[in-house]
């Protein structure tokens, strides 16, 4: 009966020192006090009453969100800053062995890295240098928690919070410096509209002078196509009437030859001297006529 008895409890012991190690854990195992060796995931068997399990370590990137420090900048202005770590343990011998509560150790280290860090920068450039303070925070930090087995990926300043006094200056010279870029825009926009409209009235006045010069120009050329008509109704009217008085003169012309001839064939009539001299007279003026027809 005991000998069953005394199975079963060495069974039980046995069964005991079985370890089943998850994804993304690690178990630090100490033989007789003294590190003996790291257990990974997977199955382990831990001698009982020899071997335990010093401490279990989570391999997983941890977020460490830490409280607002106080902190002085080169020109003397006091501020909080609060900042996040991002951080991994790489080595859970060194995790475990190296500081004693790592968290606290990186909250404080971070504290002291900020001071050092800000206390070379004016408000200005703390204001807008998040980024080097980021990655300066990170190196020192990187660099300082290697011998405890802790890898820092990333640092970042969450928030800045100057005093009042400091952030109602900064909210009076945003508010002026908005003002002055919109009076900046407006008289852009104002040169902008006013060299629109001059080089509006140009173009006007431009297009005003083509087409009071154009109307001119076709003016004139109507005066000089209705000259030309004129000169060639002229001629026209001209030649017409020329070839009217040559008609003419040449019909006076007959009728005085046809008078001559009944007068020079008629002896017997009597011929006043009154109607020789119109005869004379008639062929004066026809022959002027002719020869200015002529001409």
């Amino acid at each position: 009966m005991y000998g069953i008895i005394i199975v079963i409890v060495l069974v039980v012991i046995a069964a005991s020192g079985i370890r089943i190690i998850p994804q993304s854990k690690a178990c630090v195992v100490e033989r007789l006090g003294a590190y003996h060796r790291t257990m990974q995931t997977g199955l382990h068997y831990v001698i009982p009453i020899i071997e335990r399990v010093a401490s279990t370590v989570s391999l997983k990137e941890i977020v460490k969100d830490f409280a607002p420090q106080p902190v002085i900048t080169k020109d003397n202005v006091t501020m909080q800053i609060d900042t996040v770590v991002y951080f991994q343990i790489t080595d859970p011998k060194l995790y475990s062995y190296g500081v004693e509560n790592p968290v606290s150790a990186i909250e404080n280290l971070t504290a002291t890295t900020l001071r050092n860090i800000i206390g070379e920068l004016e408000l200005d450039e703390t204001l807008t240098s998040r980024d080097v303070i980021n990655t300066k925070m990170r190196s020192i930090l990187d660099e300082a928690t290697d011998p405890w087995g802790i890898k820092v990926n990333r640092v970042e300043v969450k928030n800045i919070l100057p005093p009042r006094d400091i952030q109602e200056a900064m909210e009076k010279q945003m508010r002026a410096e908005r003002e002055r870029r919109e009076a900046i825009l407006k008289a852009e926009g104002e040169k902008k509209a006013a060299i629109l409209i001059a080089e509006g009235e140009k173009e006007s006045t431009i297009l005003r002078a083509d087409a009071k010069r154009e109307a001119h120009i076709r003016e004139a050329e109507g005066e000089a196509e209705a000259i030309v008509k004129i000169q060639e109704a002229t001629a026209q009217g001209l030649k017409l009437l020329k070839d009217a008085k040559m008609d003419e003169a040449v019909l006076k012309l007959k009728s005085y030859e046809a008078l001559v001839e009944v007068a020079n064939g008629q002896a017997t009539k009597i011929i006043v001297p009154s109607e020789l001299q119109n005869l004379a007279t008639i062929g004066t003026t026809l022959g002027e006529t002719i020869e200015k027809s002529k001409k």
